[in-house]
């Protein structure tokens, strides 16, 4: 077997000029830069016809195992000792995920004109990267997929500050990110992790697993996590790669797509994010009055938003971090479990 180092010279500087995109994200301040500026950087670059760069795809499924494992690096001991205590709150996330689903898909299918698989994916409260990664294996368009679930985060990071601050009163000053970096972390026990994970991706592809490369990893990281058989968690400096990988990944998607098409479905998400806010009012409400939880956290608990992202503002407003996360790994395990399960059996 011959190795083409051209193609790999291509796919390093495909992946440097996301870097650069990050960090003039970055420099302006730009929420989830790692991810969205890769995105556009790269999708400005590849408009270029002069410009030899090629999509990175071989190391999309490492980057999935580690999407996988980190996102079953939540299901901790710790964390799962407030589950009794936060159960019939946790519940409400059960409706509140399947009507934000159903909703939001109707509205991309007969309002916006996506067909049935993307406008799925699309409706999906889950991460921008999960989302592509099923939307991939499923034929859906993954250039919409993208700009609905990236520009719903986009609305969610800018607009929760806002009410926060000016409705609740509460100050939300400073943008600290509390991160595990690299040197931090236990090397060996992240090693064994990822082994183990993508153990669980071989597995899962053997069995035809949907996603398998990504829900195979959580599952084993979910098993080892909340057993307390593994501390290991995903180094920040990875996190930003994996970002910057699918970013670049997802960027290719955009060759050939028209600047107004991209605007005209940025304009589309904003009434899905209305559609979305309305829902969270409603569950925040009723979870709010049936269980007293402080407004701040069922607000946090009930957003639609990245985890991360959400669990951010959590930490700047003190607010109930552990009610919250368990909230949005309930969603997230939902969302994960749902979304390739249906997907393949969606008919257009």
């Amino acid at each position: 077997m011959t190795i083409d180092f051209q193609n790999i010279l291509k796919m390093f500087i495909a992946l440097f000029i996301g870097v650069i995109g990050s960090l003039f994200f970055i420099f302006l301040n730009l929420p989830l830069p790692w991810l969205l500026g890769s995105i556009f950087a790269v999708s400005l670059a590849i408009r270029f016809d002069n410009l030899k760069i090629s999509s990175p795809k071989p190391f999309s499924t490492p980057a999935r195992i580690l999407i996988g494992i980190t996102i079953g690096s939540a299901f901790t001991p710790e964390i799962l000792e407030f589950l009794d205590l936060y159960f019939y709150s946790i519940l409400l996330v059960i409706p509140y995920t399947l009507i934000t689903i159903i909703a939001g898909m109707y509205y991309y299918h007969k309002y916006i004109g996506f067909d049935k698989k993307t406008a799925y994916l699309s409706s999906m409260p889950g991460g921008v990267v999960e989302m592509v990664i099923i939307g991939e294996e499923i034929k859906a368009n993954i250039s919409k997929i993208t700009l609905v679930q990236s520009s719903r985060l986009f609305f969610i990071v800018i607009t929760l500050p806002f009410v926060i601050q000016y409705i609740f009163k509460v100050d939300i000053a400073g943008n600290k990110l509390i991160t595990t970096p690299l040197a931090s972390i236990d090397f060996m026990a992240f090693i064994y992790l990822f082994i183990a994970g993508s153990i669980g991706g071989i597995i899962a592809k053997k069995i035809k697993l949907s996603a398998a490369f990504l829900i195979g990893p959580m599952l084993v990281s979910i098993a080892l996590h909340s057993t307390g058989l593994s501390h290991a968690i995903t180094p920040d400096e990875l996190l930003k790669f994996v970002q910057v990988v699918f970013g670049t990944i997802i960027g290719f998607t955009f060759k050939g797509v028209k600047i107004s098409e991209v605007i005209k479905i940025l304009f589309s998400t904003f009434g899905h994010f209305i559609i979305l806010a309305i829902i969270s009012i409603i569950f925040i409400y009723i979870a709010f009055n049936l269980f007293g939880f402080p407004i701040i956290s069922t607000l946090l608990a009930f957003s639609p938003g990245g985890q991360a992202e959400i669990n951010l503002i959590a930490i700047l407003v003190a607010a109930n971090v552990p009610y919250i996360t368990l909230h949005h790994i309930v969603r997230l395990f939902i969302v994960m479990n749902l979304a390739p399960i249906f997907a393949k059996r969606i008919k257009d």
